[in-house]
């Protein structure tokens, strides 16, 4: 088959992908000190973005070198995974934020690291049911009338991904909604024990906020023309409209890295351990609360 500019810029973007939450992983896994909820959950979004980069570089090869119904299943089912689990990693974290500010006092306790487990097995089992519809018959390959703008992925299936995702964005719009809203009353009530706010608190609070709204709008940006096309799209228009809305889904991927892990002081610190030996490996670290991450 002739080779697609498009499918070429998807591999090339599945291999910047994994190659950066390659290396989020190696770190999370070399240092001991990264073994708090915080960064298990950094360290779930990091995987499952990485299976997301390898599951494009394998469609790649698939596509152009073994072409196999079989293994166009498989592949599609393993991205299909893949991306689930970085969408409900990315919940997870919402959530954890959310309650290390609403439940500070109890927020570091058993009953934590019992709760972001049983989040992340959830996240994942879905994310895993989602990714073996295709494989286990909900596909089109033996009926083009029901194919979605994704072959061979069926409308009702995309619709299903669809609503799946637009669930999870209005979650997460409704907590950082609500974590603006505790961050503005904790900075009002410092204010009051000090008699006024001070600046620092006020740049401190804007920052706080503007990253959540960063946070918030590059997902939506990423995501949500994808989403909205796989609705409103039919197969029988051209497929440079699904990658042209496919590929910008796959630069959430590559983002995250850089909002959820890189800006973090700890993980900067272990990049040198590992790297260049500038620090001493038994450094001890701070964690910080979930919502500087």
């Amino acid at each position: 088959a002739p080779l697609n500019p498009w499918d070429v810029m998807l591999c090339v973007s599945g291999t910047a992908i994994a190659c950066e939450n390659a290396l989020v992983v190696a770190i999370i896994c070399y240092s001991p000190a990264l073994r708090t909820p915080m960064f298990v959950l950094v360290g779930s979004l990091a995987t499952a973005d990485l299976l997301a980069g390898l599951g494009l570089i394998l469609n790649f090869v698939f596509q152009y070198v073994i072409r196999s119904e079989t293994v166009s299943l498989l592949t599609v089912g393993f991205l299909v995974a893949s991306f689930a689990a970085s969408v409900s990693s990315l919940l997870a974290i919402t959530v954890d934020r959310y309650l290390s500010l609403y439940n500070a006092l109890t927020y570091y306790s058993e009953r934590t690291v019992l709760c972001i487990h049983t989040m992340l097995a959830g996240a994942w089992g879905v994310s895993l049911c989602l990714g073996l519809l295709p494989v286990l018959g909900w596909n089109c390959l033996h009926d083009r009338a029901v194919c979605s703008v994704v072959r061979p992925l069926t409308k009702s299936n995309v619709t299903l991904l669809s609503a799946s995702f637009f669930l999870i964005f209005l979650i997460m719009l409704h907590l950082y909604i609500e974590i603006c809203k505790i961050v503005c009353r904790h900075a009002h009530q410092i204010a009051l024990q000090q008699h006024f706010l001070t600046a620092s608190h006020y740049v401190a609070t804007k920052k706080g906020v503007s990253t959540l709204a960063i946070i918030l709008g590059t997902f939506g940006a990423s995501w949500l023309p994808f989403a909205i096309y796989c609705v409103v799209g039919d197969p029988d228009y051209p497929s440079v409209y699904t990658y042209a809305t496919l590929l910008p889904a796959t630069y959430n991927s590559m983002i995250n890295p850089i909002i959820y892990a890189y800006r973090n002081q700890e993980i900067q610190r272990s990049m040198w351990v590992l790297f260049c030996g500038c620090f001493q490996a038994k450094v001890s670290f701070r964690s910080r609360s979930p919502s500087d991450v």
